[in-house]
């Protein structure tokens, strides 16, 4: 997550600083746009690795629940 801040942070030097240099201020809006893009891609990253491992299993599965069809045996 700090890496995600840190690239943010860098989009947001290059927006402020277009604001002071409007004759540059395309190219550095582009390269905030690349920031926040690699921002976006590295949370969504962080995000999948965090629920790979987390999948619940289907509603019904679970033989200890009254719902279940299958008999439990001791």
């Amino acid at each position: 997550m700090e890496t995600v801040r840190r690239l943010r942070a860098m989009a947001l030097l290059c927006r402020q600083t277009s604001a002071h240099y409007p004759d540059r201020s395309w190219k550095l809006l582009a390269e905030a746009e690349f920031w926040e893009h690699l921002a976006n891609d590295t949370l969504r990253q962080h995000v999948e690795q965090c629920t790979a491992g987390s999948s619940l299993p289907p509603m019904g599965d679970n033989p200890n629940t009254a719902a279940s069809s299958a008999p439990v045996t001791a």
